[in-house]
């Protein structure tokens, strides 16, 4: 029953987390694209107003004027754009806990590199998270931040070698996402943390008849820009875990890294066209560049020995495991029948190095070569080959129903339900 509660609880939260991060897209793409077309008022010039916009959409005419500071009175209704940030981070958490903190035993934690208890690697995870504020923060706050190009030099290097970090302790899975939730995190923040205060004080000054400080809008429009340029990498992170030939190589924390180059570039495109009306295509010849450069890197070599991926069966009875489950998955009579049906109906795609043509790693980077790698996956058998019929795709390989009812018995031996 968790099983499928948690399969759609996953379903649901991930919804809510792509519907909410499309709103908070739209609204800021949309507002950087119309603070960078802004032009000179036509006509007397108003006090206060900086630039004007006239759009149209929808069959209407809209008629917008930036004011530089804030406006000589504080109009009664005023719209605040923050609530798409702040469901798109907490939807995002609750994912990260659903899927990486729930099933870190699967998903989060690699032996190979860092043998973690899973309370330890949740609690990496977090603190890191933690930690990518509270620097960016600082370097923001610091005599560096008054220089933007050197501003995102330092935070470019930051944010590759926290991911670095990540790429040691973590899976590749979980390294690539704990990466872009790092900047997920830092760009909720700046609008919890900053840009909307910021705005606070500038509406409380106005309302007791003070004059604001323009610095607050200031610091609020530079926090907003760095978010604008790291969107388009999140996007990515967020969905290189689908894409094993992005996460499954040592060098995904160089990827993360000319991912980042690539988003800037992309953004500076629009932003200069918006600003300006260029067109620099140089950006999209860059891009493409450097993304000839991550797909060269997600097939070289790492400095890691590869695993052998021998095949075992009755020996996965004496070998560790994470869980107790496992372990009475591994030593279940019903073991080596189980073992058999996915090795015929599964492995050759699931490989290291799968056997189906044209494919080059593993779907989703799960690996069902030996008996290790079944048992450590019993799960995911469970909800694509047994609760549904998602695997093999197509039933390409023909899988029987009574193989599947087969694969059903074993799992139950992993929770204890089996009687012989």
């Amino acid at each position: 029953m968790w099983t499928y509660l948690s399969e759609w609880l996953q379903f649901g939260v991930r919804w809510v987390h792509v519907v909410t991060a499309i709103a908070w897209i739209g609204s800021s793409f949309y507002f950087i694209a119309l603070d960078l077309g802004l032009r000179k008022p036509h006509g007397a010039p108003m006090v206060g107003v900086g630039g004007e916009a006239w759009q149209v959409h929808g069959g209407g005419f809209y008629h917008i004027q930036k004011y530089m500071v804030a406006p000589p009175h504080m109009p009664e209704d005023l719209t605040w754009f923050k609530w798409e940030s702040y469901a798109t981070w907490l939807s995002g958490a609750a994912l990260l806990f659903l899927v990486y903190y729930l099933g870190a035993d699967l998903y989060l934690i690699d032996p190979a590199k860092a043998d973690l208890p899973a309370w330890a690697a949740v609690l990496i995870g977090v603190a890191g998270l933690a930690l990518g504020w509270v620097v960016y923060d600082r370097i923001c706050k610091s005599p560096l931040g008054k220089n933007d190009s050197v501003l995102l030099g330092i935070v470019f290097v930051y944010v590759v070698a926290a991911s670095f970090v990540f790429s040691q302790l973590f899976s590749g899975r979980g390294a690539m996402l704990h990466t872009g939730a790092m900047i997920a995190t830092i760009m909720t923040a700046n609008v919890a943390m900053l840009i909307i205060p910021n705005q606070k004080i500038v509406v409380a000054d106005l309302k007791a008849g003070r004059s604001p400080d323009p610095r607050l809008g200031a610091a609020a429009k530079q926090r907003s820009l760095h978010n604008n340029y790291l969107t388009l990498p999140v996007i990515f992170l967020m969905l290189s875990n689908h894409y094993p030939l992005a996460f499954a190589t040592e060098w995904n924390w160089a990827i993360a890294g000319l991912v980042l180059l690539i988003g800037a570039v992309v953004r500076h495109f629009f932003n200069t066209k918006h600003k300006t009306g260029q067109h620099l295509w140089w950006c999209w010849a860059v891009a493409g560049v450097l993304f000839v450069l991550v797909m060269a890197l997600s097939g070289a070599p790492g400095w890691r020995a590869s695993p052998t991926g021998e095949a075992s069966s009755t020996s996965n009875a004496n070998l560790d495991f994470p869980a107790d489950p496992q372990l009475a998955l591994a030593r279940s009579p019903l073991f080596q029948e189980a073992e058999g049906i996915v090795q015929s109906r599964c492995s050759m795609c699931h490989a290291r190095k799968p056997l189906w043509p044209g494919m080059g790693h593993a779907p989703k980077g799960v690996l069902l070569e030996n008996g290790r790698d079944i048992v450590l996956n019993a799960s995911l058998i469970e909800r694509q080959a047994v609760r549904s019929h998602a695997m093999p795709p197509g039933n390409i390989t023909g899988m029987e129903p009574s193989e599947r009812l087969a694969l059903a018995r074993w799992l139950e031996t992993g929770s204890g339900l089996y009687r012989p």
